[in-house]
């Protein structure tokens, strides 16, 4: 059941992905048979397909909540419930801004992770994971995962736009002639921001309960090295934001290095793990 879930998941994704790619402009309108300024057809079935392929997800994710399904975890795991967040978070987006160019992205992207899931499932959650705490902690993890990878997104095709207006192009580069640079700057910092809450929240409860966590005592290992240094950087970005007014490339720079070593934290430690030294 679990396997037809998730392969329903990974093609609806894989569709969506397809259905989202740019029409030609001529393909709006009275071209689709529909009211000038209407959404074109193609784009409207995307929408409808990544809000299906969605729901398989998290289906898929209940089951193992209600114990039907073992929960095996690694980082092509981590990868999929941290994509399956930047899914939700860009929906709830798209109902207020036109931001249609980041749906193929991130449906492509949560069907690669879902593809890594099967080839490296990853190993049983050690009993230190069932417990409140854990999940709470967890939790917090995951969704700054989500946070700062939609921000990330955000980020490109900001940086994507800022190239083009510098290039003197008439177009801007992959964002719609109806969203402001402005406000997709805005959005995203705002979810830097909300993500660097939640990052601060889980580094102290890991300390803080580190006992009840992990089994034993806080301690610096590689985890918390890469953890607390990505907190580091994105704190500079919010100090810089907020009191220097950073912008631009500059912004973009600290945003892009701090999500790195965070995905560094876990995704990466554990690709070592699994995949390099196949522990």
């Amino acid at each position: 059941m679990s396997i037809l879930v998730n392969s329903l998941a990974f093609a609806f994704y894989m569709l969506a992905a397809v259905l989202s790619r740019p029409v030609p402009a001529m393909a709006s309108g009275d071209a689709q048979g529909g009211e000038p300024g209407a959404k074109p057809r193609p784009e409207r079935w995307s929408t409808w397909v990544m809000a299906l392929a969605w729901i398989a997800q998290t289906i898929t994710f209940a089951m193992v909540l209600h114990g039907e399904l073992q929960p095996h975890f690694g980082f092509a795991q981590a990868l999929s419930v941290t994509f399956w967040l930047v899914a939700a978070v860009y929906w709830v987006e798209s109902l207020y801004y036109p931001l249609q160019k980041l749906r193929s992205w991130i449906c492509l992207l949560a069907a690669m992770s879902i593809l890594l899931s099967w080839v490296f499932p990853g190993t049983f959650t050690p009993p230190y994971g069932a417990g409140p705490t854990f999940a709470l902690h967890w939790a917090m993890g995951i969704a700054a995962y989500g946070l700062f990878g939609a921000a990330v997104l955000h980020g490109i095709l900001l940086w994507t736009a800022e190239r083009s207006l510098h290039r003197g192009k008439g177009a801007v580069s992959g964002v719609s002639r109806s969203l402001p640079l402005l406000t997709l700057e805005k959005l995203t910092y705002r979810l830097a921001g909300v993500g660097f809450v939640l990052l601060t929240a889980s580094l102290v409860f890991a300390a803080t309960f580190s006992e009840e966590l992990f089994g034993k005592p806080f301690e610096f290992n590689h985890q918390a090295v890469f953890g607390i240094a990505s907190w580091l950087i994105f704190a500079v970005l919010m100090f810089g934001r907020v009191f220097l007014g950073w912008r631009g490339t500059r912004a973009l720079g600290w945003l892009f290095g701090g999500t790195v070593l965070l995905m560094l934290t876990y995704v990466g430690s554990r690709f070592v793990l699994q995949v390099i030294l196949q522990r």
